[in-house]
């Protein structure tokens, strides 16, 4: 899948108990990679929410969940933040004001590639 380089702030959960601010580093129709603080094992289920704003989406900003699961987590080199990649395997377009158009023509895009 062609990933997009795409620095998005993002909220990732783990669980209830842990949800971290981060940002994305890219996104593809099949996957998400952004950063976390620390490591996650392979395999952990996740939620990741972010905003695509108006200059991606040529309208009003469209917010996404995508649940998902970490599939590969880097090793920091040099900083503390750990690149964390996580396979998307469903997701949800969040309710907005305007930008009908382009929210049924981004689900049907997602949709074909999933």
């Amino acid at each position: 899948m062609r990933r997009f380089d795409m620095r998005l702030p993002a909220v990732v959960r783990l669980d209830p108990a842990n949800e971290f601010h981060t940002e994305t580093q890219n996104v593809s129709a099949r996957g998400v990679f952004f950063y976390l603080d620390r490591p996650v094992p392979a395999g952990t289920p996740c939620e990741v929410t972010l905003t695509f704003p108006p200059h991606i989406t040529l309208t009003d900003a469209v917010r996404v969940r995508f649940t998902a699961r970490v599939i590969r987590v880097e090793l920091p080199l040099p900083s503390s933040r750990i690149g964390t990649a996580a396979m998307i395997e469903d997701y949800e377009f969040l309710r907005s004001n305007g930008g009908n158009d382009f929210l049924s023509a981004l689900q049907r895009d997602w949709a074909k590639s999933n």
